[in-house]
């Protein structure tokens, strides 16, 4: 996974919304899926794909309005958080 977000790190926007959104959403697919396989063969549950596919919408929905809602401000908090780790300030006394 940590391999998975430097990449998308470095190759995509992090100012594109529509990016981000898709990602929400394809993060949000496959971690409910893997769960879904791994509830069903721990607990050899009867598999029941339309309650799975309801839940995965309304999942995705939800996860999608809450990105769109929190995104900004973490968007902005991220950017004061780079201002002051890569210390863009410039020392005045070599000049």
């Amino acid at each position: 996974m940590v391999f998975y977000g430097g990449y998308l790190d470095k190759k995509l926007s992090k100012d594109s919304k529509i990016t981000i959104i898709l990602l929400v959403i394809g993060f949000t697919v496959g971690y409910e899926t893997i769960l879904f396989i791994y509830r069903n063969i721990a607990l050899s549950a009867y598999i029941e794909i339309q309650i799975f596919l309801k839940k995965l919408f309304i999942e995705i929905i939800y996860n999608t309005l809450l990105t769109i809602i929190i995104y900004p401000l973490l968007q902005k908090l991220g950017y004061k958080m780079e201002d002051i780790f890569k210390n863009y300030q410039i020392l005045t006394r070599y000049f």
